[in-house]
């Protein structure tokens, strides 16, 4: 039997372990990603990529190419006409980027690739070990791993969080959902995501950037029939015109699928070694289109850590991995779950309530920005310490920099006219007022303050990295 040693291996090349293995590799790690698909799997179901997201793919040179092939959907209708605006959004991705998971999955992909990240496909993991200094795992017939960490990525039916042993607690909230790509003669207007809805019916459609076709996901209360059942285009058609009181004109049907949607998360998103991110640790309800999105921001939270683990920091700041990802996943399947019960309710005065309020209220301003915000990702923040700047745990891609884009490595973004300090940190300058950031490799701000006052920010650097002088050979690498 061989046996491989490298610094990390992912299990799962989906968006989640893409984005880990290509950070790590980025980094100047040694990185092995184990897919038991054989192939790229052309039907996968997410759509829809997340202002938050797209600033994670630009910090890696990857959204300019992905939205030149997409569709920009500018808001989201919902209950009787009411609308997520999402044109006001604090970022410089002002829509939500529509284009199939292959799309995304084959950028990252290239992305890790390109930074030495080696993908295998076809090679299923069938036991772990770990002890104090790695893990051990057993993949294929004649193949074994060793590796300083492991990264369980591998989706809802996750290998790796069965062989840790992590309960995944939950229930099923829809069945019998079906998603498909369908091409329409009339098409609902406005460009943005568009939900029809009646008491028994919904369906959700969503534009691509190709003329007329569009990814639709329909249910049915009447119909409950197992994932298995194959899906008639009659089904799809049926529901979409009582869904939308009108015949979209449905002129061809591509790929459908029927499956079923369910809440849960691990308790843990650590154990020792081995760490659970994606569907691996939290699946929820489609409404919203979470899913891949929570899966890169998962991964762009880890990655970076790990690696500086690797390069001598301490190793509590592996647990924050946990800390930070834990309660975002939380909310998420909060957030989906109670869009997704608001979409099905059966009451027709609930019905009318409802309308009423998500019309009237979206038509306030702080709470339209606060829900686009809120679906687009934008307001996730993480927990700060109490002395600390309240920039702190924020995003910093809010900031407009003099020239350039942030990357996955810590920046030290000086304030507007601030001359470049003597330091190893890549820098950059603001193009507005404002204090000085120091920018954690997943674009969140580490600390806040006088770019003159080394002291400050080089402690906030060394919690994260440990020892600075430890710290220039990974930025070199990482650059």
């Amino acid at each position: 039997m061989t046996t491989h040693e490298v610094d990390v291996v992912v299990v799962g090349a989906g968006p989640t372990g893409l984005t880990a293995a290509g950070d790590l590799a980025r980094a100047g790690r040694s990185v092995a990603v184990l897919e038991r698909w054989p192939t790229v799997n052309p039907s996968s179901r997410a759509f829809a990529t997340m202002a938050r997201t797209l600033e994670v793919l630009d910090a890696r040179g990857l959204a300019d190419d992905l939205l030149e092939h997409s569709h920009q959907a500018p808001g989201v209708t919902v209950f009787a006409g009411a609308r997520i605006d999402l044109t006001h959004l604090d970022s410089p991705y002002r829509f939500v980027m529509i284009t199939p998971q292959t799309n995304v999955d084959r950028a990252l992909a290239d992305y890790a690739v390109a930074h030495g990240a080696d993908i295998r496909r076809g090679i299923e993991v069938t036991d772990l070990e770990q002890d104090a200094d790695g893990v051990t795992i057993t993949a294929g017939e004649a193949d074994r791993w060793w590796a300083r960490y492991l990264i369980g990525a591998d989706g809802a039916h996750s290998t790796v969080r069965a062989l840790v042993g992590a309960d995944f607690p939950g229930k099923t909230i829809l069945s019998s959902i079906v998603l498909a790509d369908v091409n329409l003669a009339h098409g609902p207007s406005g460009g943005g995501l568009t939900l029809g809805s009646t008491r028994d019916v919904f369906a959700f459609l969503a534009p691509y950037h190709t003329d007329g076709w569009h990814r639709t996901m329909v249910w049915d209360r009447n119909h409950q029939v197992p994932d298995s059942d194959p899906v008639d285009q009659g089904e799809i058609v049926g529901i979409l015109t009582r869904a939308f009181d009108t015949d979209l004109g449905v002129r061809d049907v591509g790929w459908k699928s029927r499956f079923h949607c369910e809440e849960r998360q691990v308790a843990q998103y650590r154990h020792g070694r081995v760490f659970l991110a994606g569907d691996a640790a939290h699946v929820h309800s489609p409404m919203g289109g979470q899913g891949m999105n929570t899966g890169i921001q998962d991964a762009a939270n880890l990655a970076w850590k790990i690696d500086a683990v690797l390069g001598g920091a301490d190793d509590a700041v592996l647990d924050s991995y946990h800390d930070e990802r834990h309660p975002i996943g939380k909310r998420v399947l909060l957030q989906s779950g109670l869009m997704a019960r608001g979409v099905t309710l059966h009451p027709r005065g609930a019905r009318l309530l409802r309308n009423l309020l998500a019309s009237r209220l979206l038509r306030v301003p702080i709470v339209r920005d606060a829900v686009a915000g809120s679906f687009a990702g934008t307001t996730l923040r993480y927990a700060r310490q109490a002395d600390e700047n309240s920039l702190v745990g924020t995003r910093a891609t809010q900031i407009p920099l003099a020239q350039g884009r942030l990357a996955p490595v810590f920046v030290l973004v000086r304030e507007q006219g601030a001359p470049a300090v003597d330091a190893w940190l890549l820098q950059a300058q603001r193009a507005d007022s404002g204090p000085a950031v120091l920018v954690r490799p997943d674009g969140y701000i580490a600390w806040a303050g006088d770019s003159a006052d080394r002291a400050a920010w080089n402690a906030a650097l060394a919690r994260w990295t440990g020892p600075v002088s430890c710290a220039p050979a990974r930025a070199q690498r990482a650059l």
